[in-house]
């Protein structure tokens, strides 16, 4: 999908519509195991209510949404919001598949014009750190809120406490030439890697009792040979070599499985992942 770069948030509608979003409905199963622990973590923490009314920003293929849509129950309401249509439409496929009554809208959750007040709970994994103007995002988001509505998200720290995106990446790096230094803050994975910034963020936007509490947990990545493919598919390696000549990507693979062997164990690659549990009051 081609968009006017000039656009709010349009470099990531063009991915997330794109190669990147139809890779992620490819790798549904593998990625939602994966990151279990951190959709449980955050969906423990929200602690949604039978009858409640929950925005999940963000969705991508539904995975948090459908267990939301189950802990809601039959009297309460369910939307999953997401940017890219590939991802939404698996979503609507699960979800018809389980037999849920969860909603999905393609949109972009920090311009929508939601109805004000029409929902007691905001939740994202993974789903909120990509906003280009991220404070006029969640204010907008806020407005969605009950004035006693609350929010539950989780988003990575830093990428140096993320071995699991990490330990390839500094594997590869040495074959790779100087890359240009991000700004702090930038739209990503790890824009929010910062606590005093998202608290910010939050506070700029009217939110209030804002907490930040860490939550770590291993990434099972599976077979080596799994590891290695999806080192190569997701997170900024994937998007490094992409063009790159045969010749460098071979010796980039071959670094890069040599440093994940070093992480074998009986559950297969294990690797870090460090996030930050935040909530927040309307």
């Amino acid at each position: 999908m081609s968009e006017d770069n000039t656009a709010p948030n349009a470099e990531q509608i063009e991915a997330w519509n794109g190669a990147t979003g139809v890779k992620w409905v490819r790798l549904q199963d593998r990625l939602d195991s994966l990151l279990a622990p951190f959709g449980d973590a955050v969906l423990k923490t929200a602690a949604i209510k039978p009858g409640e009314r929950v925005l999940d920003v963000g969705c991508g293929c539904g995975a948090t949404t459908l267990i939301a849509a189950e802990a809601a129950g039959a009297t309460g309401r369910i939307l999953g919001v997401d940017i890219s249509l590939p991802m939404v439409t698996r979503a609507r496929e699960r979800n018809a598949e389980r037999g849920l009554t969860a909603a999905f809208s393609v949109a972009d959750a920090s311009l929508h014009d939601f109805a004000p007040g029409s929902f007691d709970l905001l939740i994202s994994r993974f789903g909120v750190m990509f906003f280009d103007a991220p404070a006029d995002a969640f204010a907008n988001l806020r407005r969605a809120l009950t004035k006693d509505g609350r929010l539950a998200f989780i988003c990575w720290r830093a990428m140096a406490e993320n071995p699991w995106l990490s330990v390839p990446l500094r594997a590869a790096l040495p074959l790779l030439p100087p890359l240009p230094p991000t700004a702090p803050g930038t739209p990503g994975p790890f824009a929010f890697a910062d606590s005093a910034h998202v608290t910010t963020l939050l506070t700029e936007a009217g939110f209030t009792n804002i907490r930040l509490t860490p939550f770590d947990a291993d990434l099972i990545l599976g077979s080596l040979d799994d590891a290695l493919t999806q080192s190569l598919d997701i997170g900024p390696l994937s998007r490094l070599i992409a063009n790159l000549p045969d010749d460098q990507r071979a010796r980039i693979i071959a670094a890069v499985r040599a440093d994940l062997e070093k992480y074998t164990t009986p559950r297969g690659i294990a690797l870090g992942g460090a996030t930050w549990i935040v909530t927040a009051h309307a």
